[in-house]
């Protein structure tokens, strides 16, 4: 009788669980079975397997065999390791303390793998969640936003306008006031500088000698003037003779 190691399929529709199983090759799949020796869930992330190595062991030292999956399942949970070592103990290559420290640092070796496939899942599940709810908090403040907008009432630009113009009247009566207030205050400064100014300056008594000048100098230039005046025309009365009489001579 050949005797298989393979999954029988149990559970509902589209959630199917199957149990690992050791049957007679001629029975049907979901049929009678000689013994189980574990389950497989491929529904979970990752899948989960519950397995009893040892059993399992000595069913393939007896000879069964698994199928595709079921040697997949074996290989995974280390049994067909712990075979391959338990074979070399029958035939005497190893001791079974050095069998069974082989295994066990395969199998811590897989535990930490496990671990860090367990973490790296669960750091990318942690992700994928927070950038979904990223993503629902950015469509429902998008949404606020156009409710928002949507209820608002509409804005009057008239009144800002009006505001505009009262602002700048009022900065132009304060640029006024504060002109006006500039002059007063030059003009009383003015008015306070101007007695000292006159008082210190000495402008009168210094015009007299001016006026008193001018007269000196004004006869000089008009007797000097007469003096040279008929010095021309004696000059042109002596010259006129003499060219009338070469004139006449020439004539002659």
């Amino acid at each position: 009788m050949a005797v298989k190691i393979r999954l029988a399929r149990r559970g509902r529709k589209k959630k199917a669980i199957y149990d690992i199983v050791v049957a007679d090759a001629r029975a049907p799949r979901d049929g009678r079975f000689i013994e189980k020796l574990g389950i497989y869930n491929p529904g979970t992330n990752p899948a989960s397997i519950v397995l009893e190595a040892d059993k399992a062991v000595d069913w393939l030292l007896k000879g069964a065999q698994p199928t595709d999956t079921a040697r997949s399942i074996l290989q995974h949970e280390g049994v067909m390791l712990k075979k391959h070592l338990q074979v070399g103990v029958i035939k005497g290559a190893i001791t079974q303390e050095v069998a069974d420290s082989r295994f066990d640092e395969w199998k811590e070796s897989k535990t930490d793998r496990k671990a860090t496939a367990a973490d790296s899942l669960s750091q990318k599940k942690d992700s994928d969640k927070q950038a979904r709810l990223d993503a629902e908090r950015k469509v429902n403040q998008s949404r606020a936003e156009a409710i928002a907008k949507k209820n608002a009432p509409p804005v009057e630009e008239a009144p800002e306008v009006e505001e505009a113009e009262a602002a700048v009247d009022t900065v132009t009566e304060e640029v006024s006031d504060e002109v006006a207030v500039e002059e007063t205050v030059v003009e009383e400064t003015a008015a306070v500088e101007t007695p000292e100014a006159e008082a210190a300056a000495p402008a009168p008594a210094e015009t007299p000698e001016v006026e008193a000048a001018a007269p000196v100098e004004a006869p000089e230039a008009e007797t000097a003037a007469p003096a040279e005046t008929p010095a021309p025309e004696a000059a042109a009365s002596t010259e006129t003779p003499e060219t009338d009489e070469s004139a006449e001579k020439k004539a002659e």
